[in-house]
């Protein structure tokens, strides 16, 4: 019988990561374009729980902790900068000519 009470392991991490990624995108592969600014809100929004997340990863005794803890601040933050560069992009042509002299 298998003890629940013990972290999983790395091959299970990586796997519910990998059909994280592939569910993810198949979500956002479908969105209308319309609602692609609500959407890059949204993720912002989870991103930086990532980088909470990974911040206090990379913080812990575990080597293998701290490598994955920073690849995946510099995931989440370059996820959450780009997310703000294309949100203000969008926002921008939906200004009318007047107002952006």
């Amino acid at each position: 019988m298998h003890d629940l009470s013990k972290a999983p392991d790395l091959a299970t991490g990586l796997f519910v990561f990998l059909l994280a990624t592939l569910l993810g995108l198949e979500v956002v592969r479908r969105v209308s374009p319309l609602l692609h600014t609500p959407l890059m809100s949204l993720t912002n929004a989870i991103s930086a729980i990532a980088v909470i997340v990974a911040i206090e990863l990379s913080g812990g005794p575990s080597t293998i902790g701290i490598v994955l803890g920073t690849l995946a601040l510099i995931a989440a933050m370059t996820n959450v900068l780009g997310g703000f560069l294309i949100t203000d992009r969008m926002l921008k042509m939906f200004k009318s000519r007047e107002a952006r002299k």
